[in-house]
């Protein structure tokens, strides 16, 4: 969806990270449904699906294999290795949004944030995600009751890793209330949507 407000900007990238267990992935869900215009990037990934994910809307499952091949024909903005899976962004999606004055929220860890940062300078807004506590953190890991205690600590000890990457983003989320990340989330959508930088070199004010 366009933002009629001002038709002649370009879109944004808008990029959520966290440590496992922050809250990005429920703030992302959420935010696509209640924020207009906010398009959803689909990540693909070689792990198997989790309980409740569903093909194409949470992620597009992919062998290695054709994850490689994607990687070789350059048709992902970024992708990454975590723990024994990759997982990676379709370049095509992002190219579509800045072009056509979208927007598009991608749900991609540090390592990925990085690469599209350095590939849409001028596109891409950053925001990270961190739970209140560290214990916070802990217990929601804990809650999912899909993993061992030893894949648990080593989410932990990544986790304490991944929180000192905060400063190079351009927000910080204290996700302690979802309704309460979700307005300020929205807050920032639409501050960077009205950014004059944004706006493309033929827009003239009150052109009839």
């Amino acid at each position: 969806m366009l933002d009629r407000s001002l038709p002649h900007r370009r879109g944004i990238i808008f990029i959520l990270s966290a440590p496992s267990g922050a809250g990005k992935t429920t703030i992302s869900r959420a935010a696509r449904k209640q924020i207009a215009g906010l398009e959803a990037s689909v990540s693909l990934t070689t792990r198997k699906p989790r309980e409740g994910e569903i093909e194409g809307v949470d992620y597009r499952f992919v062998s290695e294999d054709e994850f490689k091949r994607k990687v070789a024909a350059e048709e992902l903005a970024e992708w990454a290795k975590v723990f024994d899976s990759s997982y990676g962004t379709p370049r095509d999606p992002l190219d579509s949004a800045v072009d056509n004055g979208s927007d598009i929220l991608l749900d991609i860890d540090i390592q990925g944030a990085k690469q599209i940062r350095d590939l849409y300078p001028d596109d891409a807004v950053t925001i990270f995600v961190l739970a209140p506590t560290f214990k916070d953190l802990e217990t929601r890991l804990r809650g999912r009751g899909t993993e061992t205690e030893d894949k648990i600590q080593h989410r932990l000890i990544r986790a304490r890793e991944e929180a000192r990457a905060y400063p190079q983003y351009d927000y910080l989320l204290i996700n302690d209330d979802l309704e309460e990340s979700l307005s300020r989330l929205e807050a920032i959508v639409a501050a960077e949507r009205t950014k004059v930088a944004r706006l493309r070199p033929e827009f003239e004010p009150w052109k009839s």
